[in-house]
């Protein structure tokens, strides 16, 4: 509404200035001034009657502000990214042959070790071929050590020895394919493990290729995660990472990365990082949700604002920091040159200097020249 008045005020004098003589202009300033004089003389009594009243004057109030002094800091920027948790040994395991499954020595939930004999197939028919196998190679064994002395002797004939000899390793290596078969037959841990479950039953047809229990190692887990390409050449093997998961919001798990991908995936862009967990109390489960955050960014010299007290106008962003005037502190538009941000924390490129104080609380409240009372030296959110 000022504005407006002032406004019309000034079209008034601009249309009547052709018309007015010089000497009248001067004797309307000069009434202006007096009247300013005599309200100016008004708000310094009513300045007074407050100060009196234990109150402070529009001149001397203070705005109460909080502040942080720039010094080098470290500033870090991580990448976050949905992981999936793995099970390292995880097998879901089949016969190695066919046959009736005779025997399952385990139960859904039973820890086993490796090596521990957890399912047995039908081996009847291969124990009899064993046993036969036997009694021929006991005897051929007999005769080849018999004509193998006429031979010695130069008794018996070359082809007689020779057929001995052949008749003997014919059967030993029949017997060991037939052994083989029957290790088959018997399915074993492969690693220290849960059985987490069982698919087929005692009687049905055991088959390789058709599963039949679930084992996993729940101490040994990795987390595998899926980062934009653009982060490439910022995250490389070696390099920790913190690892969040939201069933359980107080751990975290810190990691060096173990694996980075060597392709980047045509249709999503992205590169595969892998790192290893150690789960001994076995809390973590496969296919469990987790947050990766992964630093691609760190500084340990940089001048860092919360994000929040940065704010624009037409000429970019700025801050308000403290200025001595006159013995008195007040608040001072700066305009600054930001980097990048994370978790509420904004590096500063240019525009500060070490040893300036940032307004961070009470900047809403504040303009260019506005008097500051300091209440604490930290950064708080305003």
């Amino acid at each position: 509404m000022r504005k407006f008045v002032v406004f019309i005020l000034a079209l008034t004098v601009f249309a009547c200035s052709k018309d007015t003589s010089r000497e009248d202009i001067r004797k309307q300033i000069a009434q202006y001034k007096k009247e300013k004089n005599e309200l100016q003389q008004k708000i310094n009594q009513l300045n007074n009657q407050l100060e009196s009243k234990g109150g402070q004057s529009e001149g001397t109030y203070q705005i109460p502000v909080f502040v942080k002094e720039m010094e080098p800091d470290t500033f870090s920027h991580f990448i976050n990214a949905n992981g999936t948790v793995e099970a390292v040994q995880e097998a879901f395991i089949s016969p190695e042959t066919n046959g009736q499954i005779t025997r399952i020595y385990v139960e859904e939930g039973e820890r086993v070790k490796e090596g521990e004999l957890m399912a047995k197939l039908n081996t009847s028919v291969i124990e009899s071929n064993i046993e036969e196998v036997k009694t021929n190679l006991e005897l051929a064994r007999e005769t080849f050590q018999k004509q193998k002395r006429l031979w010695e002797d130069s008794v018996g004939s070359e082809m007689q020895y020779l057929e001995a000899k052949n008749r003997k390793e014919t059967l030993e290596n029949r017997l060991e394919t037939l052994q083989e078969q029957l290790d088959m037959s018997e399915i074993r841990a492969p690693f220290d493990g849960i059985v987490e479950e069982i698919s087929q039953k005692v009687g049905e047809l055991g088959t390789p290729g058709i599963q039949l229990l679930h084992l996993v190692n729940l101490q040994k887990l990795k987390v595998e995660a899926e980062l934009a390409e653009q982060y490439m050449a910022y995250v490389n093997e070696g390099d920790l990472i913190n690892i969040r998961f939201p069933a359980y919001p107080d751990m975290v798990k810190t990691v060096p990365i173990t694996r980075k991908g060597s392709v980047i995936d045509k249709e999503s862009r992205t590169f595969a990082i892998e790192a290893r967990i150690n789960n001994y109390d076995e809390k973590l489960k496969p296919n469990q949700i987790s947050i990766v955050n992964v630093r691609d960014y760190m500084n340990d010299s940089s001048l860092v604002v919360p994000a929040n007290v940065i704010k624009q106008d037409m000429q970019g962003d700025y801050v308000y920091i403290l200025q001595d005037k006159q013995n008195v502190k007040v608040a001072h538009k700066v305009y600054v040159t930001t980097g990048r941000s994370y978790n509420n924390e904004t590096m500063v490129q240019e525009g500060l200097d070490v040893g300036q104080e940032v307004i961070t609380s009470g900047y809403t409240q504040v303009s260019e020249g506005s008097r500051v009372q300091v209440k604490q030296k930290e950064a708080v959110a305003d």
